[in-house]
């Protein structure tokens, strides 16, 4: 059913958040209330009510029970009407009280401003002084410079007095959340035109000040409102409050949304700046707008099963079932498993290092020279051998072994290979492969035309686990370089499984079609500036051979830094865990460690302790309804966000694991072991969306200080 054409509804995502915090009772109230309004909300039995100490003359109060209030923002020209808010009466009034909804005369987009230019320069005065040597840090942009990229007028006095990107840090709250950014990125060296295409600010128009309908087109404006199409849509969304991914972008995931690329695209970003819901988004977005045959499919594909069901529970929220069906989500191992059976592949699959895999590798590196340990054997077979596809000596010899540590000559490689000779040999008569080989067969079934599957695109998620012989899988699997393609989202500083890859050597070309997304819309600032302290002084790569950066990486919100808690014992630590879970809702709650026999011990102390738990399943989706703490591995953990994060067992030897390739003889072998181990905690750290707990017992690791906690 559509929504009366006389009149139009909208969200403010704040009103999503106040009903989310409602309780049970009450949003069942404030639903029926919904209910009559989007049919109608001019009904005579909804009284509007216009308060006079309210700053904004559009904005009206109305009744959900005596003791509940909502807000709407009710502009005089027009049958627009927007809901901001739902409380508790009193706690309505003051959330009102002094908001103002305006447009941007220069950019059009509806803004909120909730301090009088007398109150932010109060709250200015509350800032460090800076020395008086230092210049106004925004003095080299004029005011129509200033105001073009959304900076309202009567805040550019408070703009003119800042100093140091410190004290516009503390007074962010000040500005409208477009503002803020763009002098955020101003103030990091942006240029005027990289914010403008950043935040999809249009050249200059004329703006009408009233037409509020106009304003809720632009970009700025849909990362914060919603204009409801229909009755089905506004359910969905109230259904699901939290889920704000569904219905906001900000401009700069909107743009790549809906970006038409003329090959392989790329896209980087941080943890927690939507790469994974740009990805689902743009999934939709091409089976719906670009290839709209029925027939058109497309490949979603990531790295892990966890990881791919997640996606397709989430994509089962955004999209329509007719959309769904056309999207294939599953991630790459099982894809290349399933095909290969459809070409009655009569190998059998095995991961490293189950058996019988290791026994067989066992024997093979029994053959090895006195001279080179069995570890120095696996990281050549990993990081030489496996990548290059080695089947022979002459191979071998040939291939580059560009980062080991160690040299060899051409007698010692020589006198090494039969290791590797007997290993395949030993494979091939008990009929097995590596998964990397399995890979590498289909691709080359592809590339000789059999049975090559019909997908219209592929879209990459956890680009960065991925190895190069998967891209060049991808490639076979769309082998001629076509409009829209391949879709490629990662992030070097969350890799923790693969070495790096380099998209141009797999065939995947993305010159100038790269993109980077910067602000993180999950953790504060604080978090965030905890997790990138983590890698500081550590190079990591950007997919292509390149360097990548986090300089620009920032959220555009705050809260406490995370809390470090050493303690004396495991039980000590234990406690410390029980009294954190029990301040706030367990469900949105999720303990981490390193390994999974650390998981149990903390598991089954917890719930001697009374504290339910449960445990994140390998093969389903976390069901958010269901009570408990959650239980995850750091490696279980990635892809996934919570109110509150436990890093649990952070202890020397612990975390970094001080096991496999950090003891290494190869020093290239255990920095890059070092960099896995980082990233891990890293992705454990970013997965908070408030709150971070470290808790450790006996000696700590010394990564907390590294971290400046």
């Amino acid at each position: 059913m559509m929504l009366n054409d006389k009149f139009r509804v909208a969200l403010f995502d704040e009103f999503l958040d106040s009903f989310a915090k409602l309780p049970r009772a009450q949003q069942k109230k404030v639903n029926r209330f919904v209910r009559k309004f989007r049919s109608d909300p001019t009904n005579a039995s909804i009284n509007y009510e216009r308060i006079s100490t309210f700053a904004d003359p559009h904005l009206r109060t109305v009744r959900i029970d005596q003791a509940y209030r909502a807000i709407v923002l009710k502009p005089e020209r027009g049958n627009l009407f927007v809901l901001l808010w739902v409380d508790h009466h009193d706690e309505a009034m003051a959330w009102a009280a002094r908001k103002r909804f305006v447009i941007h005369p220069d950019t059009g987009s509806l803004q909120v401003l909730s301090a009088t230019p007398e109150e932010s320069a109060k709250k200015l005065e509350s800032t460090r002084p800076p020395p008086k040597e230092q210049h106004p840090i925004f003095g080299q942009w004029s005011d129509d410079e200033l105001t073009s990229l959304g900076v309202p007028a009567e805040q550019l006095g408070t703009v003119r007095e800042l100093y140091a990107p410190e004290q516009l840090d503390v007074i962010a709250d000040v500005f409208p959340t477009d503002a803020y950014e763009a002098l955020f990125f101003l103030a990091s060296g942006e240029s005027l035109e990289a914010v403008r295409q950043s935040m999809a600010i249009d050249a200059p128009t004329v703006v009408d000040p009233q037409d509020f309908i106009a304003a809720l087109e632009k970009p700025a404006t849909q990362r914060r409102f919603v204009l409801v199409a229909d009755d089905q849509e506004l359910e969905a969304i109230l259904d699901a409050p939290l889920e704000k991914w569904r219905t906001f972008l900000h401009p700069s995931q909107q743009k790549l949304v809906r970006a038409h690329f003329n090959g392989p695209a790329r896209a980087l970003g941080g943890a927690g700046t939507g790469k994974t819901v740009v990805a689902m988004h743009r999934a939709r977005y091409l089976v719906t707008e670009v290839f709209k045959q029925d027939a058109d499919r497309l490949l979603f594909t990531t790295f892990t099963n966890n990881l791919a069901r997640d996606i397709q529970a989430s994509l089962a929220k955004l999209c329509s079932p007719a959309t769904l069906r056309r999207i294939e989500v599953i991630h790459l191992d099982k894809w290349v498993a399933d095909y290969l059976r459809g070409q009655g592949y009569e190998y059998r699959i095995q991961y490293w290092p189950t058996e019988p895999l290791k026994s067989l590798w066992e024997k093979a590196v029994a053959l090895r020279p006195p001279e080179f340990s069995a570890q120095f054997f696996r990281e050549e077979w990993d990081y030489v051998v496996q990548p290059d596809g080695c089947a022979s000596y002459e191979d071998y010899r040939q291939a580059s072994r560009a980062g080991r540590g160690v040299r060899l000559s051409r007698a010692q490689r020589k006198s090494i290979w039969p290791v590797f000779e007997e290993y395949r040999n030993l494979l091939e008569a008990k009929n097995l492969r590596e998964s990397v080989d399995a890979m590498r067969d289909a691709a080359n079934l592809l590339v000789s035309g059999h049975n090559k599957p019909s997908y219209r695109a592929i879209i990459v998620d956890e680009a960065q686990d991925m190895s190069t012989v998967a891209f060049q899988l991808l490639r076979s699997i769309i082998p001629i370089e076509q409009p829209n393609d391949l879709f490629i989202v990662g992030d070097g500083h969350q890799r923790i499984y693969r070495r790096k890859v380099v998209l141009k050597r797999a065939g995947v070309h993305i010159v100038g079609r790269s993109r980077k997304l910067y602000i993180n819309y999950r953790t504060t600032d604080e978090i965030r500036k905890f997790a990138v302290a983590l890698l500081q002084n550590v190079d990591v790569d950007d997919l292509d051979g390149g360097r990548d950066s986090n300089s620009r990486y920032k959220s555009l919100f705050h809260g406490q830094p995370p809390t470090v808690t050493p303690c004396e014992t495991f039980r000590d630590e234990v406690d410390a865990i029980r009294d954190f879970v029990a301040a706030a809702d367990a469900s949105r709650t999720c303990l981490v460690t390193r390994t999974n026999k650390l998981l149990e011990q903390y598991e089954t102390a917890l719930v001697e302790l009374g504290v339910e738990t449960r445990r994140l399943s390998r093969t389903e989706a976390d069901d958010q309804d269901l009570p408990g703490l959650r239980l995850a591995t750091m490696h279980r953990v990635k892809g996934l966000e919570f109110d509150r994060i436990i890093i649990a067992g952070v202890n020397d030897g612990v975390v970094p694991l001080n096991i496999g390739d950090l003891r290494s003889d190869d020093r290239a072998v255990r920095e890059e072991a070092e960099m896995r181990e980082r990233a891990l905690f890293y992705v454990a750290a970013t997965r908070a969306r408030r709150e971070v707990l470290i808790t450790s017992h006996g000696k700590p690791s010394a990564w907390i200080g590294l971290a400046g906690a």
